[in-house]
């Protein structure tokens, strides 16, 4: 089942915001997070806050679009409300979920609703993820036609056993043809992978990634199976039916996947995602690691503007509840000090490949940057310049060099 939502302080009913994240606001980028919490079936690693038709319980997913649309009608309120002075929105993410198992007509109204509230900056980002299985031809031009600009399948491997073990329910020969729609319709387009799958060989990952590239994403994103507590595979593993993931494994992975798409004309900016140019590096999830501000529409989803961060209820129903009676969906936030956010900045920050200024660490922090570079995680060259930037082993230990870099907090 979907992970518990964190504790904070109750969240007003009027969805104001206190004065502390109106400061500035207008210098902030701003976007948009729309989930769409439904799945064909539940996928057994998966703990996202997702729901089969099954699992409703009293509210339609047909309804869905509509409840969204109220929830940012009222986003644009409450912030007017609270001060903040109306921002058009530079990205945009549809996520879930399986935003693509509604209708194509939905997914573009809700991005009208979007529109209509902010307006969308020049040359926005607009994405939604789909499954290869999901979408046709006709579909994606659809998308294409309301504004959307991306679109990221969810492949996670080339390899049958692997998608079994998933659960995952696509052909992976699918792949190449959703891409080539996509295209066709004039849309970016990035892959996803997930590597480390119990039974999953290296030569079943170098599959994959050879799969992923001959379909020439403008992105591929690769990301470390991670079991979480009360998922399926997590039983599975506790019962002895299914094999831990490999740690060892797993790194020698990661270094294939970077030599493979560097060979291949893809650079890093993230530790899990690559890009063909920085044109094509995904600028809304680029946005959560640099702190900018978001709302985030749909149960359970996330939301932070100006060091103010909420989640909504989780289940659909109860978030139906909320926005049909004009209510904050909010089930709680908080408010970050100025300690967390800098804690937060460094952890988010040393992940990308442009690097965290030495200046913003504390004296321990930047005593501590001559260790990491002797120990080959940091690279000297970028340290000179005045950012810490990771080496290939130090984005497998990057965990390490943030705790380091944290030392004295």
């Amino acid at each position: 089942m979907p992970s518990a939502l964190p504790l904070g302080d109750p969240a007003p009913a009027d969805g104001l915001l206190p004065a502390s994240a109106v400061r500035e606001a207008a210098s902030r980028p701003f976007g948009v997070y729309l989930h769409v919490p439904f799945c064909r079936v539940r996928c057994g690693y998966c703990d996202f806050n997702t729901y089969t038709a099954t699992e409703l319980r009293g509210v339609s997913q047909s309804d869905y679009a509509s409840h969204a649309q109220r929830e940012t009608r009222f986003a644009a309120a409450a912030l007017e409300r609270s001060g903040i002075a109306s921002r058009p929105v530079s990205t945009v993410f549809f996520g879930g979920g399986t935003p693509t198992m509604l209708p194509a007509s939905d997914l573009a109204g809700m991005l009208g609703s979007v529109r209509d509230a902010w307006g969308l900056a020049p040359g926005a980002e607009v994405t939604t993820e789909a499954n290869p299985d999901s979408v046709d031809a006709a579909y994606l031009q659809t998308l294409a036609a309301a504004g959307f600009t991306r679109v990221s399948f969810g492949m996670q491997s080339a390899v049958p056993h692997v998608l079994a073990t998933l659960e995952r329910t696509h052909d992976p020969e699918r792949v190449p043809l959703v891409v080539e729609w996509a295209r066709a319709a004039g849309l970016q387009v990035s892959l996803d992978l997930i590597y480390g799958t119990p039974g999953e060989s290296l030569a079943d990952w170098s599959l994959s990634l050879e799969s992923a590239i001959a379909c020439d994403p403008d992105h591929l994103s690769a990301y470390s199976l991670i079991v979480e507590t009360g998922t399926k595979l997590a039983r599975q593993i506790k019962s002895g039916a299914v094999a831990l993931p490999d740690e060892d494994l797993q790194a020698d992975m990661y270094e294939l996947a970077d030599a493979r798409l560097a060979e291949a004309g893809y650079g890093w900016y993230e530790v899990s995602n690559w890009a063909k140019d920085e044109a094509h590096r995904s600028r809304h999830n680029l946005s959560y690691w640099q702190g900018h501000d978001w709302w985030g529409v749909g149960p359970g989803a996330h939301s932070h503007v100006g060091g103010v961060r909420w989640w909504n209820v989780k289940h659909p129903a109860a978030y139906a509840g909320r926005v049909l009676a004009d209510e904050s969906p909010a089930a709680g936030r908080e408010t970050l000090d100025a300690e967390t956010q800098r804690v937060e900045r460094v952890l988010l920050t040393t992940r990308i490949r442009d690097g965290l200024p030495i200046a913003e660490l504390t004296p321990a922090g930047r005593a501590a940057v001559a260790g990491l570079i002797a120990d080959e995680l940091v690279d000297a060259k970028a340290a000179l310049r005045g950012s810490v930037r990771l080496t290939l082993r130090g984005r497998l230990l990057a965990d390490a060099v943030v705790r380091r870099l944290l030392a004295d907090a």
